[in-house]
């Protein structure tokens, strides 16, 4: 299982915030580009980069802070927030970012998501499912609608989609553990796809307990800026 740490941005700066409340926010470094080569020199080799900034203003905002990590790291790096027209699918791969994460618009607009996997090719998407009671949520989660997730994961890996990464809205930020549970259930309907786990992770029991449930990785981020994971401690899961 991959160790795949998060640097969520907001105004250039690494933050986290709660639940996805903007109101809830914690600075953890003014530099993003040192705590990216932090992860960089333990041995990970994938940074989730999300865009807070963009996610609310619905267009991509800290494309400076992609272009400085990926031009002074050889870190894989996923984009997302705020990626809501082809222009910003351009800026992203434009930036450095070796996918491109897609959430809200892939279920708010099918057509021009499954045209953007036609022109660029779906291994180049990570496709987002935030998830609450089964169904999925949008718009920072303070809507949920009535699609069944996995219904949605079906119809994307129709379409090309290889990679899919899952929060439990009702976990995440809140260092409470993660949805193994759910987990458990895509990985058992969906076997060949490569399943990342979001959300919830406290501890290195909560990543024991994710491997064998069968995640290909998991997202990490909170919990490594707490000092609940040590960088060291990630070793063992062969970042």
């Amino acid at each position: 299982m991959e160790i795949i740490p998060a640097i969520d941005v907001i105004d250039g700066k690494c933050v986290r915030l709660t639940q996805g409340d903007y109101a809830q926010k914690k600075v953890y470094n003014e530099h993003p580009l040192e705590v990216a080569k932090q992860f960089e020199d333990a041995g990970l080799k994938r940074l989730h980069l999300v865009d807070l900034d963009g996610a609310k203003a619905g267009a991509v905002k800290n494309w400076k802070v992609l272009e400085a990590i990926a031009g002074k790291t050889s870190l894989v790096i996923d984009f997302g927030g705020g990626i809501k027209k082809e222009d910003d699918v351009k800026i992203v791969f434009n930036s450095g970012a070796a996918l491109a994460t897609i959430g809200s618009i892939a279920v708010k607009n099918e057509t021009e998501f499954v045209k953007w996997l036609l022109t660029y090719g779906a291994g180049k998407f990570l496709l987002g499912a935030d998830v609450k009671d089964e169904k999925i949520a949008v718009g920072g989660w303070l809507e949920t609608t009535d699609v069944w997730v996995y219904d949605f994961i079906q119809k994307y890996i129709e379409h090309g989609i290889q990679q899919v990464f899952c929060t439990d809205v009702s976990k995440d930020g809140k260092l409470e553990g993660p949805a193994v549970g759910l987990y458990k259930n895509i990985i058992a309907k969906f076997p060949g796809l490569h399943f990342i786990a979001s959300g919830g992770v406290s501890s290195v029991k909560d990543l024991d307990d994710l491997q064998q449930a069968g995640c290909s990785g998991a997202i990490v981020g909170k919990a490594i800026y707490e000092n609940r994971i040590g960088l060291e401690e990630l070793k063992k899961f062969g970042v």
